[in-house]
């Protein structure tokens, strides 16, 4: 930040920009892409498209991911009106960005003062999406990129930008994965089982401090709403709300002592006291391990007890260090001894107005783990919820789901049509796919299709973005949960997404390149 800007900000006149606002959109890519103008082909058409190439961390067993994110990228980026000023601030850039020495680098200068002129700024490319909160299996194809001449070799330029929907379909498929997981429990152990209004709330989004920024807290803690209420992301929460479901109330909370909290009274006695005479008419949660967590179990539970039974209301009892697993069933035995328990439908004890929330060390893998525990104990996991942070927002990257996006089509400048394909002998796994796609539906399972044999009202990959922004009604996001929590269910764990056509094609396109398919 220029020492104008912080003195400005310093004196009350205005917030620093955000950091978008320093970057041209011409700089918003990879270096490498900068210089591909000059490497393709004279053509006059170019096809790529993106696919998630595997499942959730290789998981064969289930394919099944959530596509979610593609919006927020389109609407801040790909639709972003480009200006002279763009042009410039690049020229000073790419002026002295190529090694050795910082000399000038290529960049398709040309092409952008051309879009600028020609087509009022905008980048002039078709974009195709799957409709957010689409369920699908890996190799499905997410979205699809067209650029015609003379914009042609700019088909792959935006790849970089739109490659970043991978961070929020990752974070909302692992957010459903979990769903997944403490539903099966409920089935075993709730009265009600997944139909439970109890579940939407078993996981809880603790990831904001542990973001690299706020954006990134928008965009997972988001991802993470389209399959539980629970967060302590309150920028997710706002954006959901009032940015994607016309102000109606997407995350929930409950007031929760932390640390600090704790240990500025003189006593854990007190504070849990302080918080039943605030809270204790609803739920509520304080943390138990400040200093002796068993101790606190043993001593303080029991101690409070009266008070929070006068007051009717829950108590949620937070571990946050020691073995995951022990530290809630410790939990549990606490409440339970101190509370009594009732015996379900299902014969499983349910704690009386006390539960617990595990929110140290928690991940995918151990979430069962826990669960499995719980209910060899003789409880229900209604008495449960896990809260996720760093499992649920850093814990992941583009390799999870292997996010890619490769060109399957060109037509060359002499009109000769050609599908493409990477198919590399040493990477099988990281093959694509031939052709223009689209995506049907067969047997309620959505399928990848030569774009040809799909007529555009059964495409899944939608228009969004047509050289320029075009009107779009986007679903609410109360929408998108319910797609989500249908089509999950109604899809199997895996199944054969290539249509025959298609694969016929992957053999005959590799037959020509010469390559062993």
């Amino acid at each position: 930040m220029g020492s104008s800007v912080a003195a400005k900000y310093a004196a009350g006149h205005h917030a620093p920009p955000l950091l978008t606002d320093w970057l041209p959109i011409s700089v918003l890519t990879d270096s490498y892409k900068t210089t591909h103008y000059l490497q393709y082909p004279d053509c006059k058409k170019m096809v790529a498209y993106g696919e998630f190439r595997q499942g959730y961390e290789k998981d064969a067993s289930d394919t099944r991911l959530v596509f979610y994110g593609l919006r927020y990228l389109l609407e801040h980026y790909v639709a972003r009106r480009w200006t002279l000023q763009d042009v410039e601030l690049a020229d000073r850039f790419f002026a002295g960005h190529r090694a050795p020495g910082k000399t000038p680098f290529p960049y398709p200068r040309d092409l952008f003062l051309r879009f600028i002129q020609e087509n009022d700024g905008y980048m002039p490319v078709r974009l195709q999406a799957l409709p957010e909160g689409s369920v699908v299996h890996a190799h499905v194809p997410i979205f699809q990129l067209t650029a015609e001449a003379p914009f042609a070799p700019l088909c792959t330029y935006l790849e970089t930008l739109l490659t970043h929907v991978w961070y929020p379909t990752t974070v909302a498929t692992l957010s459903r994965r979990c769903k997944e997981l403490i539903a099966a429990a409920f089935d075993r152990s709730v009265d009600g089982g997944r139909g439970s209004p109890l579940l939407s709330s078993r996981l809880h989004d603790f990831g904001f401090r542990g973001c690299t920024c706020v954006e990134q807290s928008v965009l997972g803690g988001v991802a993470h709403l389209l399959n539980f209420d629970g967060t302590d992301t309150l920028s997710a929460a706002y954006y959901a709300q009032f940015a994607l479901n016309e102000g109606r109330p997407v995350g929930e909370s409950i007031p929760a002592t932390e640390h600090s909290v704790m240990t500025s009274w003189p006593s854990e006695r007190q504070a849990i006291s302080n918080m039943i005479t605030h809270f204790g008419q609803g739920v509520f949660a304080t943390v138990m391990d400040s200093y002796d967590y068993q101790r606190a179990l043993d001593e303080v539970v029991p101690a409070v007890a009266a008070e929070l039974q006068e007051q009717g209301g829950f108590w949620v009892l937070r571990p946050d260090s020691g073995d995951p697993t022990d530290a809630v069933l410790a939990a549990l035995r606490a409440a339970e001894r101190a509370f009594g328990a009732d015996v379900n439908g299902k014969g499983y004890r349910v704690p009386r107005g006390v539960g617990v929330i595990q929110g140290d060390g928690i991940n995918y893998h151990n979430i069962q783990h826990i669960l499995e525990a719980v209910m060899e104990a003789g409880y229900s996991v209604q008495a449960v919820a896990f809260g996720m942070g760093g499992g649920l927002l850093q814990r992941l990257n583009r390799d999870t789901l292997s996010l890619a996006t490769k060109l399957s089509h060109i037509v060359y400048a002499d009109g000769t049509a050609v599908d493409t394909m990477k198919a590399p002998k040493t990477g099988p796994e990281k093959a694509s796919l031939p052709g223009a796609l689209a995506v049907k539906r067969v047997d309620g399972i959505p399928t990848a299709f030569p774009a040809e044999l799909v007529s555009p009202e059964e495409d899944l990959l939608q228009v969004v973005y047509d050289k320029r922004p075009i009107a779009i009604q986007w679903d609410s996001f109360d929408a998108l949960r319910q797609r989500v929590e249908r089509d999950w269910a109604a899809l199997p764990p895996t199944a054969g997404v290539l249509a025959p056509e298609l694969q016929a094609k992957r053999v005959a396109v590799a037959e020509r390149l010469g390559v062993q398919w």
